[in-house]
């Protein structure tokens, strides 16, 4: 006999996908009303950009959940869907009605007296589930299976499944600054992503005009979280890498750790600070100036008050240049006034671009190339003073290039060079910008990312156990600082959703070494025989069984970037599809296998960790990336290896 309730279900799926073809249809055909060019422009843009949000996902149905009070049934999406008469058939999930769909508990309801998750299989509705939300209520088996659901290609979002821990940070105030410390399995780069779309549609206006940026730490990883934000309706979200940020110079060049360590330094931002305005100098004699086909003298005293008093104001170096050109052509057209001439605003322009104005700022505040002014200081560190110590002066200093686009910058100087660029002209700020794996930032990094925030607000998402920069600390008060958000609260993630307890809880065998002090990750879910550890003594053929028996979903081969080429070929001859992950964003291959370097805030359904011991011993913080490999996993983790395990794992 037919589930009357699965029936009344699919046909509200049915009514839902049809409205949702309407609205698609409705918005394709707005009208062009045909004011002007401009308007035309705007209106095709806007009419595009909704397309894009309303695009249908054959993977995500209309719907995936619902809420019953005593007076109203809300059906619960991605998006909002309303009929042809302007009803809503589902609510979108960042709606205030949707809240109780992921806070109402047994202890509080909410008002609710049935939360229904629904089940589906290729867009189809499979099956429901129902919550009464008492005591006596079960754990979902619904809410279980789409959490463990196996993920090939990019990450998904999380919408169907979030929890009351992760719903708080997603639903806080635009205004608040928030750091996530997030262990793995937490879902801190989805709640990051989500907390982007909710003040998106909550604050639609104001970040329609100052935007939303994402910045992740490579590009594979971009690439793996690109479709999150379209997949719930927003398609304007810029997404960048740091080193996308800073790229005003090209990197060709890498530095020693240590002088990675001494460029990423805060102190570098007052050598260069120091660097720039000491070109700035006292006039020391009178000069004069063109007006209106006469010449008019600004006597020194009142050159330096215009010097001193620019220097003191809270503006940048380049708009200081500007002004000081503009003072000097307001102080001719004074003296031409008070002699009853009466000189136009051209003619006030004309004469702070003449020649006699344009030498006097050219001796006294000359305009200063970026680049140029970092290849001086890196030249000749002199300039730091007492801001750095003679050995650091020397760990500073290079021959100077034959020019500046002949230097061979690395990562480190375009982010000086960016700091220099933020001296001299000031960078409209973005609403809010998202910024993961935080921790590896250095304070220079995090200056970078700062002057792209501006007045708006922060999500900082990263986890310290997972810190692998040389510049690494063990607690966020360096790092929220540096960001421009020292009083920003951190709020911790200890509940890991995707990982099992089995992997989990090896991994965290290193957490007393990594941050002492720090809580572990609890997992909600045990999978025995999710972890499985290996010697082997012929990698290749042992490697290509793992692989082949690893299951459905996305397959992950993590090793020292040095081993990658290797396995690629052990696997190529075993007859297994496997490719290196490169970190060009480029498609992962059936099996991926990853440099560990760009493994963080991947997920793979199966991971297989090669050597340790090489990873371990690859750098500096290898212990630190070797937690990072271990805690990829979502439904399996094979760890082969060759040399013995680490101590503190082979217990």
């Amino acid at each position: 006999m037919p589930d009357a309730v699965l029936t009344a279900e699919r046909a509200h799926l049915a009514l839902a996908a049809r409205c949702l073809t309407g609205m698609r249809a409705a918005t394709a055909a707005t009208a062009d009303a045909g004011v002007d060019a401009w308007a035309s422009e705007r209106l095709g843009a806007a009419r595009a950009e909704r397309l894009r949000s309303l695009a249908a996902d054959p993977g995500a149905p209309p719907f995936f959940g619902r809420t019953d009070t005593a007076d109203e049934t809300f059906h619960i999406g991605r998006r909002h869907v309303r009929d042809a008469a302007g009803d809503p058939v589902v609510i979108d999930w960042r709606a205030p009605m949707s809240r109780p769909f992921y806070q109402a508990s047994a202890a509080d309801p909410q008002g609710l007296q049935r939360r229904r998750r629904f089940g589906f299989a290729d867009g189809e509705l499979t099956s429901y589930e129902d919550e009464s939300l008492t005591a006596d209520d079960r754990p979902s088996e619904l809410l279980r299976d789409e959490i463990e659901r196996p993920r090939s290609g990019p990450m998904r979002d999380i919408v169907a499944t979030i929890q009351p821990d992760q719903d708080d940070i997603v639903r806080a105030p635009l205004a608040a600054s928030i750091c996530v410390q997030g262990a793995p399995g937490t879902g801190k780069t989805a709640v990051g992503l989500h907390r982007a779309a909710y003040l998106l549609y909550t604050h639609g206006e104001q970040l329609g005009r100052t935007g939303v940026l994402v910045v992740g730490p490579n590009r594979a990883f971009l690439r793996y979280i690109e479709q999150v934000l379209p997949a719930l309706g927003e398609v304007e979200v810029d997404q960048a890498t740091v080193a996308d940020l800073t790229g005003r110079v090209p990197v060709r060049a890498e530095d020693p750790d240590d002088v990675a360590v001494l460029k990423g330094d805060p102190r570098l931002a007052d050598v260069l600070h120091r660097a720039l305005w000491r070109g700035v100098t006292k006039p020391r004699d009178s000069v004069q100036v063109p007006l209106s086909g006469r010449r008019y003298r600004i006597p020194e005293e009142r050159l330096r008050r215009y010097v001193d008093d620019l220097r003191r104001a809270d503006i940048s170096y380049g708009a200081g240049r500007q002004r000081l050109a503009l003072s000097l052509a307001e102080d001719a057209r004074r003296q031409k006034e008070e002699a009853g001439g009466s000189p136009s605003d051209a003619d006030t322009r004309r004469c702070a671009r003449s020649a006699e104005v344009r030498a006097f700022c050219d001796e006294h505040w000359p305009a200063v190339d970026a680049a140029a002014l970092v290849a001086s200081v890196l030249a000749d560190p002199s300039v730091a003073g007492s801001l750095l110590t003679a050995e650091e002066q020397d760990l500073l200093r290079r021959a100077p290039g034959r020019s500046v686009r002949a230097t061979r910058w690395t990562a480190a100087d375009a982010v000086l060079v960016d700091e220099v660029a933020g001296l001299l002209e000031r960078l409209p700020g973005y609403g809010h910008v998202v910024v993961d794996e935080a921790q590896d930032l250095s304070p220079m990094q995090c200056r970078a990312v700062a002057r792209r925030v501006g007045a708006g607000s922060l999500t900082v998402l990263g986890d310290l156990a997972q810190a692998t920069s040389p510049w690494s600390v063990a607690d966020w008060s360096t790092t929220l600082a540096a960001l421009g958000r020292p009083d920003a609260v951190v709020r911790p993630l200890t509940t890991g959703y995707r990982v099992p307890a089995e992997v989990l809880e090896f991994a965290n065998r290193l957490l007393p070494v990594l941050v002492p002090g720090l809580a572990p990750a609890t997992a909600v879910r045990s999978e025995p025989g999710s972890l499985r550890l290996r010697p082997v003594s012929v990698l290749g053929p042992v490697l290509a069984e793992v692989v082949r028996g690893a299951g459905p979903g996305s397959v992950g081969v993590v090793c020292a970037d040095a081993s990658v080429e290797e396995l690629v070929a052990a696997l190529d001859a075993e007859g297994v599809d496997a490719a290196a992950l490169a970190d060009d964003g480029g498609e992962p291959a059936p099996v991926a296998v990853v440099p560990a370097t760009l493994v963080k805030g991947l997920e793979f359904d199966h991971v297989v960790v090669v050597e340790p011991a090489a990873i371990v011993a690859a750098e500096a913080r290898g212990l630190h990336r070797l937690y990072v490999a271990l805690t990829r996993a979502v439904s399996s983790l094979a760890v082969l290896h060759r040399e013995p395990l680490p101590e503190l794992l082979a217990g």
